[in-house]
């Protein structure tokens, strides 16, 4: 079974998921948007861990901070 590849696109600025060609960089047919549900699922995730979530890149450098408030 191919591996799903998740990824924010830079042109339309959605988020998809779905297979990609052999190269890995270019997406095969009946890509995904899944934007809303991966941002839902985000926040969902956020809230039930309790705090903010910092995530680093492989040598341990932090590069991103998500938190969230409940509207």
């Amino acid at each position: 079974m191919k591996e799903l590849h998740i990824a924010a696109s830079p042109l339309s600025n959605r988020i998809y998921v779905g297979h990609t060609l052999k190269n890995g960089h270019a997406w095969a047919a009946n890509k995904q948007d899944v934007t809303i549900a991966a941002l839902v699922a985000v926040a969902q995730h956020t809230l039930a861990f309790g705090s903010a979530i910092v995530i680093t890149r492989a040598d341990g450098t932090p590069e991103y901070e998500i938190t969230v408030r409940k509207l």
